[in-house]
């Protein structure tokens, strides 16, 4: 694999420092969120949102719910948030006048970039430090991650006693 020398890592080491990416980042999400005047499932659903709109299509709110694994009651309290701080807005498919379709405010992706914009720039810098073939080696790791967070996330949400740490002997 082209690019530079990279100093050499432990999977333990490398463990040890994906932990602390991800606790600062849920800290910097936080932040984020209450300097945009959101909570951090708005924040999380608002980004899908604007995803979807530069895919080309409307979420609807059935599949914001399902990205965020959010119940269909939980995300209409989130769309709603979302409606009053400005950044979204309610829109009836056309095709199906039951389905709502969730359109972002025409300034809801600079206001974001306002605040996202920088870190944006400096993640950009560091991904140039990167060859064509180790980029790919990450984006497969983050891709293959990212599954195992979801598998992860699921098991937690399943709500079994092992995760919880509770036993049910002589329940």
């Amino acid at each position: 694999m082209d690019g530079k020398p990279r100093a050499k890592a432990t999977p333990e080491q490398a463990h040890a420092r994906m932990d602390r990416l991800m606790a600062l980042g849920i800290v910097a999400q936080h932040d984020i969120a209450g300097r945009l005047g959101l909570n951090i499932t708005d924040l999380t659903c608002l980004g899908f949102v604007l995803e979807a709109q530069g895919a080309g299509t409307a979420a609807t709110a059935g599949e914001l719910a399902q990205r965020a694994n959010l119940t269909t009651g939980a995300i209409t309290g989130v769309i709603t948030r979302l409606e009053r701080a400005g950044y979204a807005r309610r829109q009836s498919d056309p095709a199906d006048r039951r389905r709502v379709r969730v359109v972002a405010d025409e300034t809801a992706a600079a206001r974001l970039f306002e605040v996202y914009g920088p870190n944006y720039q400096r993640f950009a810098a560091l991904f140039a430090d990167y060859s064509p073939d180790e980029i790919a080696v990450l984006s497969d790791w983050f891709t293959r991650a990212t599954e195992i967070m979801s598998t992860s996330l699921d098991e937690v949400r399943g709500g079994s006693d092992e995760v919880r740490g509770g036993s049910t002997e002589g329940s």
